[in-house]
C-alpha cells in the first residue's frame, strides 16, 4: 500500500514531521493501526537496524529513524490500545552502576520497542538491587537487558546476573547484555543468555528469545 510506503520512507530518512501527519492520514482512510505499525513503521527500523549492522548507517542515523518513528508509535498507542493489541514481550532496560553512558541503551531500547516490546528504561547508573526490585514488582517481565560502555562497568553486569540469581528470579527471565567493551566470551562467562553487538541485532534477538 502506496501510505505505507510512504510511512517507511520517512522513518528511514528520519523525517519525524512527514511520520506524524502520514500515519494519521493512514488511520482517517481506515487502516488498522496494527497494520500501520507492522507494515509501515517496524519494517523502517529493521531496514535501518540491517544498514546500521552492514555498516551503510551509523549512529547519528539510527537515532533519527527511531525517534521519527516513535513518533508515529505515539499516535497509533491509543488505537493499539482500542485493537486490545498485546504487546510482544515486556523488557527491562539499564546501563549499570558506575556507568552514564545512555546512547546505545536508548538506541537499544528504541529498536526491542520497535519490534512491539513494552520497554521500561531504568536509565543509567542502575544498581543491582534497582534490577531485582523492578523484577520482584514486575513478575511478567521477559527480559533484562544490561549495557556497559566501560570496561570498569564491566563488571557490574556479573554483579547484576548474580543478583537476579540469588533473588531466585534467574529461571523467570532471560539476560542479554551488550555495550562497546562486552563481547561473547564475557557473556558465556558471566552466564548471560545473550550478547549482541549492536542495536539491530539486539532487537532481533529479543524476539527470539521470547519466541523460545
Amino acid at each position: 500500500m502506496e501510505i505505507y510506503e510512504q510511512i517507511s520512507s520517512a522513518v528511514q530518512r528520519g523525517k519525524k514531521k512527514e511520520v506524524k501527519p502520514l500515519v494519521q492520514q493512514a488511520l482517517d482512510e481506515g487502516c488498522d493501526a496494527i497494520d500501520i505499525l507492522n507494515e509501515a513503521l517496524v519494517p523502517a527500523m529493521s531496514i535501518i537496524g540491517d544498514k546500521f549492522s552492514a555498516g551503510e548507517v551509523f549512529v547519528p542515523e539510527m537515532l533519527v529513524a527511531a525517534r521519527a518513528m516513535a513518533a508515529g508509535t505515539d499516535i497509533l498507542k491509543p488505537y493499539l490500545a482500542d485493537e486490545g493489541a498485546e504487546p510482544v514481550g515486556k523488557a527491562v532496560i539499564g546501563t549499570v552502576k558506575g556507568d552514564m553512558h545512555d546512547i546505545g541503551k536508548n538506541l537499544v531500547r528504541m529498536m526491542i520497542e520497535s519490534k512491539g516490546f513494552e520497554v521500561t528504561d531504568l536509565g543509567v547508573d542502575v544498581a543491582p538491587e534497582q534490577f531485582v526490585a523492578f523484577l520482584q514488582e514486575n513478575d511478567d517481565t521477559d527480559i533484562v537487558c544490561c549495557s556497559a560502555l566501560l570496561t570498569t562497568t564491566m563488571p557490574e553486569i556479573q554483579a547484576t546476573i548474580k543478583a537476579i540469581e540469588d533473588a531466585g528470579l534467574r529461571d523467570t527471565v532471560k539476560i542479554m547484555i551488550g555495550g562497546a567493551p562486552v563481547t561473547q566470551a564475557f557473556a558465556d562467562e558471566v552466564g548471560a543468555d545473550a550478547y549482541t553487538p549492536d542495536a539491530g541485532a539486539a532487537s532481533v534477538k529479543a524476539v527470539e528469545l521470547v519466541s523460545e
